[in-house]
């Protein structure tokens, strides 16, 4: 067997990967909404259809924070294992990942010498310093959030956003706004603070150069550059930080059926 396809189910968004002898070949990014099963299935089927391909000719992995949902997967794997492994297919070098996803952030350690994983931390226990984070503060702030990285870099100058509850944070953006904060003020003060919220996690485990930035949240310059100023050195991004995920467990399950 050649074709690997691996799919990660997101909070936010779904990604699958088509691999083909360690090639990518093909790819979707779809959102995930309520229904992880039904999209999963779509995006599937989809890549089979365009490469005239039926469900016996590729070996499907999962992961994600949804992998238990697609029935149709010949395996699973957690999302920690995967990202590691989709990172490295970018960067074969890579030393640390901060993956800032949907609902939630984390920080992987890969050894140089096996390329494994030698430690990770997750937060998964509060939005605040995830995608959805920014999503509701920039509703808060009524900008596009793909125009909300853009509009914190304008600022000179960042407003203190103290809350690390995204409820409590939404009512301090809307106070400050009350008060005459810009846009673009407190725009910066809320990617600062998930600059801050995720650096701190990953300077506890070790991180450093050379640091891969992945996950949807990647494509947004303003934390990128916020947690480059964190960490004190420069970090890198994939072509597609989205599918590190999607990439990681097809390339696993070609590893695995190689054996």
């Amino acid at each position: 067997m050649k074709n690997f396809i691996g799919i990660d189910i997101g909070s936010l968004a779904t990604k699958v990967a088509l691999i083909n002898d360690g090639k990518l070949i093909d790819h979707r990014t779809e959102r995930s909404t309520y229904d992880f099963k039904r999209i999963g299935h779509d995006l599937f089927n989809e890549l089979l259809n365009k490469h005239n391909l039926k469900k016996e000719d590729v070996h499907l992995m999962s992961t994600g924070y949804g992998r238990n949902t697609i029935d149709i997967a010949d395996d699973r794997v957690t999302e920690i294992t995967a990202h590691a492994k989709g990172v490295q297919f970018f960067f074969p070098d890579a030393h640390s990942v901060i993956d800032i996803g949907g609902q939630d952030s984390k920080a992987i350690v890969i050894s140089a010498k096996t390329g494994n994983v030698i430690d990770f931390q997750m937060n998964d226990k509060c939005a605040a310093g995830t995608g959805r984070f920014l999503e509701v503060m920039a509703h808060a702030l009524e900008v596009p959030i793909d125009q909300f990285g853009d509009l914190a870099l304008r600022s000179n100058k960042s407003a203190s956003i103290s809350s690390t509850c995204t409820v409590f944070a939404e009512s301090e953006v809307i106070s400050l706004f009350a008060r005459g904060a810009s846009k673009e003020e407190i725009a910066s003060g809320i990617h600062k603070s998930i600059a801050r919220r995720v650096a701190g996690m990953a300077k506890r485990i070790g991180v450093g150069p050379k640091l891969i930035f992945c996950g949807g949240v990647a494509k947004n310059p303003a934390v990128k550059k916020y947690l480059e100023d964190e960490l004190g050195y420069g970090i890198e991004c994939p072509t597609h930080p989205q599918l590190t995920g999607a990439i990681g467990a097809a390339l696993i399950a070609q590893e695995n059926n190689s054996n």
